[in-house]
């Protein structure tokens, strides 16, 4: 038997929530009843009351449950909504990466976000698409004003090499209005040092070795190294050439790349040994060089480890044909035709019109009739609170006999605690409905318009797609079955959540 997801529930309500009622035992009941509807274990309560949530990483609360998730004792958090975890965009954009690393989940009762549920899962995945669009499209705009900056002879970002310094001019009393290149008085006789001693030695770690005997070190303080020497031996800013524009970064954390010669910027700037003497050092190193050409990264096809031939068998790519192929039954199929025809039911994947029409109905009609027995479940906490006042007010004033006031008082308190236990309850139920059913307004529509912007996408994100949405792609020798692994809520009791295509070859 599958153990229960063991989950937490993050409490935070500032003071001045705190003061208008909205208590944190509000909030942990709503969550707790929402953990018992997806028959999850709350194993923790993590609690910070009266804190503001402008920043909360550095909250020993936040790290002991960021500990609970990397041991694996939780693999969940619910919380009341995504202002509670933190108001922070950069912390939660950061919480909720490292819960992606840990394949643990979020659910945001107020958002409808529940990445635990496939939906959730797809919603999030879009949500990041979305976010590395707008990345590239930042980074496409910084792109294009580095060669701009380049010709103008203007800094693109980190320090100047070895020897060299931005040095600034025109101080106007509150910045520099202007940033020049200039030589370094005191790095650039170490510089030319180097090219005196490779020649002489005709090896980098040598020539690494004498400079560090010497006492000399790098712009950080450490140990010269041969990688060091060979970068700056080879760099042509030491004889009166600075390229500018030569590279580019593959996003964050990853490897810079060199950009096609014609894309250079080269400036000429003041050098530091003569030309002769460099194109001297360079011959050597370049007749030192063996060139080893490496293997390229293996191909990774979008539909991997999905495609199946009939007989149960998967099916995979050979490097002799970009074709899928079963060897028990030599059934095959292109690895174009079959990321095509993926394509085309991308438009449709989740439901037809008919279906989205039944679902938004459905759903509309359910959420409705919840969201109207809470709202007259919380009127009525509202008026039968107002009478109670009412009757405290009339004992006081001495309107009311002791008697009088526990006969009528009694029965509305006893109601009022009833109702008050239940109100979370109908919030959570609440709560589970809208997270299942993600709204016909989100997810249905934007999942129905991947298909426009599937062409568009990074590999990677058509993967993650992929591997949210697909159960299995079955291979026969004159149909494809498609089936996938999502179908909202309202709909599951049809056919198990999952939609399957048929596309009969002609």
């Amino acid at each position: 038997m599958e153990a229960k997801k063991a989950v937490g529930i993050w409490i935070r309500v500032s003071t001045e929530l705190q003061a208008k009622g909205d208590s944190p035992e509000h909030h942990e009941h709503r969550a707790r009843h929402y953990a018992e509807a997806k028959g999850w274990d709350v194993v923790e309560v993590y609690r910070l009351d009266g804190v503001s949530g402008k920043s909360v990483i550095e909250k020993e609360e936040l790290k002991r449950m960021m500990a609970d998730v990397k041991s694996g004792r939780i693999t969940g958090l619910i919380f009341s909504k995504l202002a509670r975890l933190a108001r922070n965009t950069r912390e939660l954009l950061d919480l909720a990466e490292f819960f992606k690393s840990y394949n643990a989940d979020l659910i945001s009762l107020a958002e409808s976000i529940d990445t635990s549920t496939p939906a959730g899962r797809l919603f999030y995945t879009m949500i990041a698409a979305m976010a590395t669009w707008e990345r590239e499209e930042i980074a496409d705009r910084v792109a294009a004003s580095v060669p701009v900056r380049a010709k103008l002879g203007k800094p693109l970002g980190g320090a100047a090499p070895f020897g060299y310094a931005w040095k600034g001019i025109n101080w106007n009393g509150e910045k520099f209005e202007k940033r020049e290149f200039c030589i370094d008085e005191k790095e650039a006789p170490v510089r030319k040092l180097m090219y005196e001693l490779f020649i002489k030695y005709k090896r980098k770690k040598t020539v690494a070795g004498k400079l560090n005997e010497m006492g000399y070190r790098t712009r950080n303080g450490s140990k010269f190294s041969d990688t060091t020497v060979d970068r700056l031996l080879r760099d042509t800013t030491a004889k009166g050439q600075r390229i500018a524009n030569h590279t580019k970064s593959l996003g964050e954390g990853k490897k810079w790349v060199g950009k096609p010669k014609e894309e250079w910027i080269i400036n000429a700037c003041e050098s530091i040994v003569p030309e002769a003497l460099w194109n001297e050092a360079n011959a050597i190193l370049d007749a030192q060089t063996t060139t080893r050409k490496k293997p390229g990264p293996q191909a990774v096809h979008l539909l991997s480890g999905y495609v199946i031939c009939t007989c149960g068998s998967k099916m995979y790519v050979f490097h002799k044909s970009p074709s899928y192929s079963c060897k028990k039954c030599k059934n095959r199929i292109s690895v174009a035709d079959i990321d095509e025809i993926y394509h085309e039911q991308l438009q449709s994947f989740l439901l037809t019109d008919s279906d989205i029409s039944e679902y938004r109905q459905k759903s509309d009609t359910i959420l409705k009739e919840k969201e109207q027995l809470l709202s007259h479940t919380a009127a009525e906490i509202t008026r039968i609170g107002k009478r109670m006042s009412d009757l405290v007010n009339l004992r006081l004033d001495g309107d009311l006999s002791k008697d009088a006031f526990q006969k009528e008082h009694k029965p509305l308190e006893e109601r009022y605690t009833q109702m008050s236990e239940q109100l979370p309850v109908f919030e959570a139920e609440v709560d589970f409905l809208r997270i299942q059913n993600l709204s016909a307004d989100t997810v249905l529509e934007d999942a129905r318009s991947l298909a426009d912007r599937w062409p568009q996408l990074p590999f990677e994100e058509k993967r993650s797609i992929v591997e949210v949405i697909t159960e299995s792609i079955t291979i026969g020798k004159s149909d494809i079955h498609i089936s996938l692994a999502y179908l909202p809520a309202p709909l599951l009791s049809q056919n198990g959540g999952k939609r399957q295509y048929d596309l009969t070859d002609s």
